[in-house]
């Protein structure tokens, strides 16, 4: 009898000991899973590239509402490849849920991404894409679309025989890759455009304004120009705005920053491709977030672009997309 009874204890004692173990093993997963964050690594961290604020604005909010911590690393110019490779690196060795991240080259930062990968992390590209597309999502704007959208309303100002020239940023990165590849195939069919070779300002104002400057020296019959981006729209703005006061060259760029209203209400800019990275910041984290618990995502996201002109910024959904919310 007392055998039994002492059996008893036992089993109960080991059924306690087991059922305290696969509590602790839930509790401690659960915990560990909270605890690692989410890293996001922009093309740049530069406080006057109002996309990437926007964009950080969008994952803020999304961190808020899934109740997720999100970790920002970027480096100070989106021309910085190797920093940003680095930094991609550091974040794989934090083992996060996910790595979110916008490259700032299609091809070299594959075999960095590859890794993050093969170390059972959840990569999201946004923004920018990678060569094979070998991210779980990517969610950007579709850009060859948006080129197009340029070219055609190009040709609301400037009809007839044209020569053109495209101000980009970084050469390398998909983002430009597929919206100058929407603008020169647009207008490659027409015999009476000519294209110039595409400056690269490398996501420097400063050098975008001094590359225009060169330009207008050296081509005078210039009719249009594509400016890729925010800072080399402004800085093509810039220059126009000192060497060509009659507003004779059109230029449509693309986003939106306060810069660019401001040419825009003065006639220097004709129109600009507006992007929605509220939105792009906003998916990435929840699309992140449901490959991290197993859900099924799309593999590509396209967050939409809109044509804004003068004479169509005032309306009501318009102003949305020109204003956002800034924090300065």
């Amino acid at each position: 009898m007392r055998l039994k009874i002492r059996a008893s204890y036992v089993a109960i004692a080991i059924i306690i000991v087991l059922l305290m173990t696969t509590a602790y093993l839930i509790v401690s997963k659960g915990m560990e899973a909270k605890d690692r964050s989410i890293i996001l690594i922009p093309k740049t961290i530069d406080p006057h590239v109002e996309f990437w604020r926007v964009l950080n604005q969008g994952v803020t909010a999304a961190a808020k509402e899934y109740n997720t911590e999100v970790k920002v690393m970027g480096t100070p110019s989106e021309s910085d490849i190797d920093e940003q490779i680095k930094l991609v690196e550091e974040a794989i060795a934090l083992k996060p849920k996910a790595i979110i991240l916008a490259a700032t080259d299609y091809n070299r930062l594959v075999p960095v991404a590859q890794r993050i990968i093969s170390s059972g992390i959840t990569l999201i590209t946004v923004d920018s894409g990678l060569e094979g597309g070998i991210s779980t999502s990517f969610i950007a704007t579709d850009n060859y679309e948006a080129g197009r959208k340029a070219v055609e309303t190009m040709r609301r100002y400037v009809q007839g025989p044209a020569k053109y020239a495209i101000v980009s940023f970084v050469k390398t990165s998909t983002t430009q890759l597929d919206r100058e590849n929407g603008v020169r195939d647009n207008l490659k069919n027409d015999p009476s455009v000519q294209i110039l070779d595409t400056l690269y300002s490398n996501g420097y104002e400063d050098k975008a304004y001094e590359q225009t400057k060169k330009l207008l020296a050296e081509h005078s019959d210039i009719r249009g120009i594509f400016g890729l981006n925010e800072v080399s729209t402004i800085g093509a703005a810039r220059a126009l705005k000192e060497l060509d006061p009659e507003h004779s060259i059109k230029l449509v760029g693309f986003d939106s920053s306060m810069n660019e209203i401001a040419f825009l209400e003065a006639g220097i800019l004709q129109a600009t491709i507006v992007q929605k990275p509220f939105n792009m910041g906003y998916l990435a984290v929840k699309t992140a977030l449901q490959v991290y618990n197993g859900e099924k995502v799309k593999a590509s996201i396209d967050t939409g672009s809109e044509v804004i002109t003068k004479e169509n910024m005032y309306t009501r959904e318009n102003q949305k997309l020109l204003f956002p919310f800034v924090e300065k």
